[in-house]
């Protein structure tokens, strides 16, 4: 299928998607939409394990189309809708059960930000910056942005870059636990795509996304919610033929056959 907002590479298994949104891929209610798409799409495909999402060009994403703003200026209902659409692209992505990891290349601010924390994993290029600036549009990040940020630093570090608005090299993210890893900006899809295939490579997807499931949904739930949904999954994997095979394999002394079922 042809997409207006993105180009996409499967490649052992792994898909890569590329924002493609001239000249600074921002989240346009269209572009958002078709995102939602293609994500949905991407989870039910079988020969897509693990995803990889980078920007073309100079810039990762460089936030929400404030353009479209300026014709709903006045009208709450508006704003909501505005406000959902990109909370719902990030909720499916945040959701996925397949490891989603964001290859930032570039200036990766408001909404992109926002886009890039709801991914599982985070590598940034040594070349890119991120960052919040919304308040300096009279606005604040809307994204999911005051919560997720809040999660992944602590309320304080939250509190500072979004009221500040400043912005973060490569390696006070890294610091801040906002990205995992930083690379040199040649290096960053090789590496993106190296951690992608380290998550599923050898592994039978039905264990897999499980795992993704009680880690992403445990972060949102009491330990007693966490730890139920936990023993379910498990439960659940001994009526599959992966884990049947992945234990006899272990007993023989064998690598294991996995059909992700």
């Amino acid at each position: 299928m042809n997409y207006q907002y993105a180009t996409l590479k499967n490649e052992n298994y792994i898909t890569t998607i590329t924002l493609n949104n001239p000249p600074a891929n921002t989240l346009s209610t269209s572009c958002i939409q078709e995102l939602r798409t293609l994500f949905q799409q991407l989870e039910r495909d079988d020969e897509t394990r693990a995803i990889v999402i980078t920007g073309a060009g100079r810039f990762f994403v460089a936030g929400a189309d404030i353009k479209e703003f300026v014709s709903k200026l006045g009208d709450q209902k508006q704003g909501l809708a505005l406000a959902e659409g990109g909370q719902a692209l990030c909720d499916e992505i945040e959701a996925l059960k397949k490891p989603v990891i964001a290859a930032i290349n570039g200036p990766a601010l408001g909404g992109g930000l926002e886009l890039a924390i709801s991914c599982h994993f985070r590598i940034i290029s040594d070349q890119a910056t991120v960052g919040l600036p919304e308040l300096k549009l009279g606005l604040i990040p809307t994204f999911g942005g005051t919560q997720r940020l809040r999660k992944i630093t602590d309320t304080a570090t939250a509190l500072d870059l979004i009221l500040t608005s400043r912005t973060l090299s490569a390696d006070e993210a890294v610091e801040l636990k906002i990205a995992q890893l930083v690379v040199k900006k040649e290096e960053l899809i090789e590496t993106a795509t190296a951690v992608a295939t380290s998550f599923v490579e050898g592994k039978s997807m039905t264990s897999v996304m499980r795992a993704v499931d009680c880690i992403i949904q445990g972060s949102n739930e009491s330990m007693e919610q966490g730890l139920e949904r936990e023993r379910k999954r498990f439960a659940e994997l001994f009526l599959t033929d992966d884990a049947k095979e992945g234990i006899h394999a272990f007993v023989e002394k064998r690598k294991p056959d996995f059909k992700h079922s």
